[in-house]
């Protein structure tokens, strides 16, 4: 199995600024994910040509399953409001996430996490105080090619300090309800140490992923409830290539089969 969590900057490469649909589908096509979370996911945005980027990386992949998210109706840093419901806005410019799978999916889930009550600041070359969007978790239950399920779940928590921990603990509970193995990805906006310390979950990969010019932090991260190991095989080999899109550099993971 190749496990992937990938922040895409709705599809903008730091490069040039833009976001071509062709660059976009290289660069997932390079990671080859069987699952695979995405982040900061457009749906119908003019600044992404009004794609549906779940859509396309779920075509790059030759993925037959995935879902989109939406955590906001309208365009963040430039105006926005939260869903009233699952469905609400869908004719309009949507952010959120996605996730998507070779395999089939039994199950999809959202839960809805709440954004800080508070602005926050944002350390730009000039330091501003920005509003912070309403969150979402995405979790599917994957019937993979070796029998059972796995659930697999994807998120982008707060950049506020101490409400992405809110975040998290949310996130966890909610999983805790689905069936094992679990495994959490996603931009969770913290270092491996906190994130496996407030969860009391597994990190499977302790690695940099931002910024992706030259990496010195790890804000991407997968995450394994360490109770219920048996379904998920060893990590056999972990990579964080580098691709023309996103701040972010992908995270993907390798695991050998059950059993082996």
């Amino acid at each position: 199995m190749r496990l992937a969590t990938f922040n895409i900057l709705h599809g903008r490469s730091l490069r040039d600024g833009t976001v071509d649909a062709d660059r976009l589908t290289d660069a997932i096509k390079t990671l080859d994910a069987d699952i695979l979370g995405l982040q900061e996911v457009d749906r119908a945005q003019a600044r992404s040509h009004h794609l549906d980027l779940t859509v396309l990386a779920a075509d790059a992949l030759g993925a037959g399953h995935h879902r989109f998210a939406a955590a906001v109706v309208g365009t963040p840093g430039e105006g926005f409001r939260p869903l009233t419901h699952d469905d609400d806005g869908a004719d309009q410019p949507n952010y959120g996430i996605g996730l998507v799978s070779r395999w089939p999916v039994r199950q999809w889930r959202i839960v809805r996490l709440p954004a800080a009550p508070v602005r926050a600041p944002v350390f730009t070359p000039k330091p501003i105080l920005i509003r912070d969007e309403p969150r979402v978790l995405l979790a599917a239950v994957v019937e993979p090619p070796w029998g059972g399920t796995i659930t697999v779940a994807t998120t982008h928590l707060s950049f506020v300090p101490g409400w992405n921990l809110i975040q998290l603990r949310a996130a966890i509970r909610a999983l805790r309800g689905m069936p094992g193995p679990r495994l959490l990805t996603g931009d969770l906006n913290l270092p491996a140490t906190v994130a496996t310390r407030m969860s009391r979950w597994t990190t499977l990969a302790r690695t940099p992923t931002f910024p992706s010019p030259a990496p010195t932090l790890q804000l991407d991260h997968v995450l394994l409830d360490p109770r219920d190991r048996a379904g998920i095989g060893d990590v056999i080999a972990v990579d964080t290539p580098d691709v023309p899109v996103s701040d972010h550099r992908p995270l993907v993971i390798r695991f050998a089969s059950p059993g082996q």
